[in-house]
Order: structure tokens, then sequence, then C-alpha cells
């Protein structure tokens, strides 16, 4: 069974003081329902003070991890206010984000630009999740499936199987972001479902079931449950829902039920 991943990214939210009570209310809600894999995605400017907080270990050794919202694909140099995988490392993160939708869509990032990050993360040692998803636009006019895939396979491109065991997919309806709106736990489950048969063309079948796919889709303490007893979603990528630790517990607890 695949371990189920609970990701909360804070986006541009918190200041230092609350960054840090917000990571210690997160170690709590971790300690108290073990199983799920936990990641908070802080600020760049907290990344430290998160990492202070989350260095402590909780019950059987286990911990809270930490990543972060972006990175650029270049080790360093002259690249104006980008931040490299490796001083992301040394700022204790294990994790990254690529290709979130207000990435996309807000700062006008590419597929290409979104795998080159990817590339370089994985290849500097972190973990990542990789972020696809249509547009409101795309879904009226049924192209779901195919964006995803595009997507999918443009992300993931000169990946090489080894690699893939360190990438999660988060699948995020662009329109379903911040709106209060969500997918039905079915129509989740079947762009989920599409994606899976997507990674299993590109690396075989034993790859595609291992692999783990995110909703991002704002879920919530009120429907985290239904729609983690989809089979295909092997967690979430949480955005408002994160920055209150007691919500935040709430999803990490459904993911535990479900495993």
């Amino acid at each position: 069974m695949r371990t189920p991943i609970i990701g909360g990214n804070w986006k541009m939210n918190t200041d230092r003081a609350s960054a840090a009570t917000l990571a210690e209310g997160v170690l709590g809600a971790a300690a108290l329902h073990p199983g799920p894999e936990v990641v908070v995605f802080p600020p760049f400017p907290y990344l430290l003070p998160v990492h202070e907080v989350l260095r402590r270990p909780i019950i059987g050794g286990r911990t809270v991890h930490l990543g972060a919202q972006d990175v650029y694909h270049a080790e360093k140099g002259a690249f104006t206010g980008e931040v490299s995988p490796l001083m992301l490392r040394d700022c204790g993160c294990t994790w990254a984000l690529v290709g979130h939708s207000e990435r996309r869509h807000v700062i006008g990032e590419g597929d290409d630009n979104v795998n080159m990050k990817l590339r370089s993360a994985i290849a500097a040692g972190l973990s990542v999740i990789l972020c696809i998803g249509e547009t409101l636009h795309q879904r009226e006019t049924g192209d779901t499936n195919h964006i995803n895939e595009r997507q999918t396979r443009l992300g993931l491109r000169e990946v090489s199987p080894e690699q893939l065991t360190r990438i999660v997919i988060a699948y995020e309806p662009v329109w379903a972001i911040g709106t209060g709106k969500t997918a039905t736990p079915n129509d989740a489950q079947e762009a989920h479902f599409h994606i899976r048969r997507v990674v299993a063309d590109m690396f075989g079948q034993d790859a595609a079931g291992r692999i783990r796919i995110q909703y991002g889709g704002s879920m919530n303490a009120a429907n985290a449950a239904a729609l983690l007893s989809m089979p295909d979603i092997d967690g979430g990528l949480i955005g408002g829902a994160s920055l209150k630790a007691e919500d935040f517990g709430a999803i990490i607890a459904a993911a535990a039920a479900r495993r």
C-alpha cells in the first residue's frame, strides 16, 4: 500500500512567529496520527525558523519534513532573486514543489521550466512534488485528461525510473484552488486514474502502482475523508486549511484512517 502524503503549502502567509507556532501545531498533529508522511512548505524567509522547530523528532523517531514552495534549476550564479536546490538543502529542506498552478498561471512558468526545476532538485537530492492540473476553461472544453497527460509527460521528461521514486504528483484542478470549489471524489478519482495510466505508459505498471498522487484542489477537514477514500488518491496538497493546525490535523487524521 502507498503511504499517504499530506503537504501543507503555506503560500505567501505567516510571519516568523506564527510560522514557528504553526509548525509546533503540525508536529503535535502528526504525533497524534502516525502513518501518513507530512511535509510543510513555508515561505522562503521562514524556512530556517521552521526547520528549528521540525528538528525535534516525534513518536517513533518520525518527523515532519520541510519543503520549499519553489526552486531554481541552477546550483549557483547570477540569478538575482532565485534560490538553488543546494541552498534549500542547506536550510534543512528535503522536499520542493515545482509547477504549482500559481507558478504556471500567475508567474507564467512553462512546462520546460518546470521540468528543468524538477530534474535539478532531484539531482541535488531533494524529493519533489510535481503539480499539474487544468483550468476551468480547459475542463469545460473536455481537455482535462489531455492537459494532465501533457503536463505529466513533459514534467517527467528525462527522469529515470530510480529518480521517479522520489517524485509525488499533485493533481490541482486550477478552478478549485482558493475558490471553495472542489472536484467530487469521483471526478478527482477519474483524473488520478488517468494520470496513473500515463505514468504506466512512461515507466511501466509497477512504477505506476508505486507512485503517489495527491489531490490539491481545496481539500479540507470536511471533504478529506471522502476524497482520500478513492483508490488512486494518495494524499493531499493543502493550501488554506494548512494554515490552521487543527484543520490540518483533521486532514492528517483522515489520511491515517485511510491507511
